[in-house]
């Protein structure tokens, strides 16, 4: 029997059976990784197994190649927050949606879980939750392999002036360097380099030019898949809540 024990965020669960269900969990030193509930459909595991929940969990299988089964603990439930407001609800969705969609099974990830826990617990907070959100969505890019190279112009090497994103390279662009080429570049707010006031447009603007690069590098390079719905769902509501 092989088992091991770890903490992690509940990221979705469907039912297996009559009475469990077949729950991933995004873990601090085993990635996203799925298990068996037995019970999961009672009312007093449905509470603790919510995505978005913290859990200890304990997994076991005879063979480390099997599917196996969780055992867990709740540890802090984030419903409450994420029930607060619709802004709190999407963006909950959407982390739990790109994060099921996009990460290899059973591969660490311990920076990203990090950052994704510490955007968890953003949850509630209006104010500052979309610029954590954008932080989080470069984050996911670099931890993966796509991250943009914002800090000078990929055409003549300055860092003044920068004000595109390359589509092919993901590096910054001055305008000078565009040149021509401007129309086919995507834009570089301010924000999306850490830079200026951000404001819910830039913000928005920021997510269109990471929205370009997770739906057109990351999940392309994972096959045919559509960008989880979530995630427009989410823009959407920060344009509301602006």
């Amino acid at each position: 029997m092989i088992s091991w024990t770890d903490e992690g965020a509940v990221l979705a669960s469907r039912p297996f059976g009559e009475a469990s269900v077949i729950l991933e969990v995004f873990t601090a030193t085993h990635g996203r990784h799925a298990g068996v509930v037995r019970g999961g459909t009672s009312r007093k595991m449905t509470p603790a197994i919510q995505p978005g929940a913290q859990i200890a969990v304990t997994w076991k299988a005879r063979l480390d190649d099997h599917l196996g089964a969780f055992t867990l603990e709740p540890l802090r439930s984030r419903a409450a927050a994420a029930m607060g407001d619709r802004l709190s609800l999407a963006g909950l969705n959407a982390v739990c949606a790109l994060l099921t969609h996009v990460l290899p099974e059973r591969e660490a990830h311990d920076e990203l879980y990090t950052r994704t826990i510490q955007l968890l617990d953003l949850l509630g907070q209006a104010d500052i939750w979309p610029l954590a959100y954008l932080r989080w969505e470069q984050a996911l890019l670099d931890d993966l392999g796509f991250g943009l190279d914002l800090s000078q112009c990929a055409v003549h090497g300055v860092n003044e002036d920068l004000i595109y994103v390359s589509p092919k390279s993901g590096r910054a662009v001055s305008r000078e360097g565009a040149g021509e080429w401007a129309d086919r570049m995507l834009p570089l707010p301010p924000v999306l380099a850490g830079k200026g006031d951000a404001s819910a447009a830039d913000i928005l603007t920021a997510l269109g030019t990471t929205g370009y690069f997770i739906e057109n590098r990351l999940i392309k390079s994972l096959g045919d898949r559509p960008v989880p719905g979530a995630r427009a769902r989410l823009l959407e509501a920060i344009k509301r809540a602006a």
